[in-house]
């Protein structure tokens, strides 16, 4: 008998994985989160997280609580996943540029520094990070993956909520899904 499938909701920070989540919920699938980081000016949506995530090196024994169910977890995480478990990734793609000022202005509003990195070397370690973790899963022969552009989903949510929803071994309500994508958040634009 097939184990249950874990959909992996994944990308860069700030590139739109709490967007995400928030559409599946409205689409019917389960999420497993702790609700420990809640909704703040940076994500008035939510973050939809699960703290345990961050342990994953160290901590897999949560993975069952996941069968079935829609996790978020950063592209940086994805290689510590045990290959015991078939996984169905939503990999969000975000302009970089985006994602640096979208990550800026959250800093700002935290008094963190920001200028630690330039943003061209930023981008630089991001796009080559992305392209990393693009090749791994590729060979990775229990995951499948779904790329999903931030922006392709804020003009025109429909489309990309059918093409989430017949990517997964759910049936998801693609109206709903799409429903709940705000543009009006859509606020670091390029």
């Amino acid at each position: 008998m097939e184990r249950a499938v874990i959909t992996i909701v994944s990308g860069l920070p700030r590139s739109g994985t709490s967007m995400m989540m928030k559409m599946l919920e409205a689409g019917g699938m389960q999420l497993l989160t702790d609700g420990i980081r809640t909704a703040d000016e940076d994500n008035p949506k939510g973050y939809y997280e699960f703290e345990r995530v961050k342990q994953i090196e160290d901590d897999k024994e949560w993975l069952e609580d996941a069968r079935g169910k829609a996790v978020k977890m950063i592209a940086a995480l994805l290689k510590h996943l045990p290959p015991e478990y078939r996984y169905e990734v939503v990999f969000l793609r975000r302009n970089i540029g985006e994602v640096l000022a979208s990550q800026r202005r959250m800093l700002v509003r935290r008094g963190e520094p920001t200028e630690t990195v330039p943003d061209e070397r930023m981008a630089e370690l991001f796009t080559k990070h992305v392209e990393q973790v693009e090749t791994w899963i590729a060979e990775q022969p229990n995951m499948t993956v779904i790329y999903v552009d931030h922006g392709d989903v804020l003009d025109d949510a429909a489309r990309q909520a059918r093409r989430v929803s017949e990517f997964l071994t759910c049936t998801l309500d693609v109206q709903a899904m799409a429903a709940v994508v705000d543009r009006s958040l859509y606020r670091q634009r390029q």
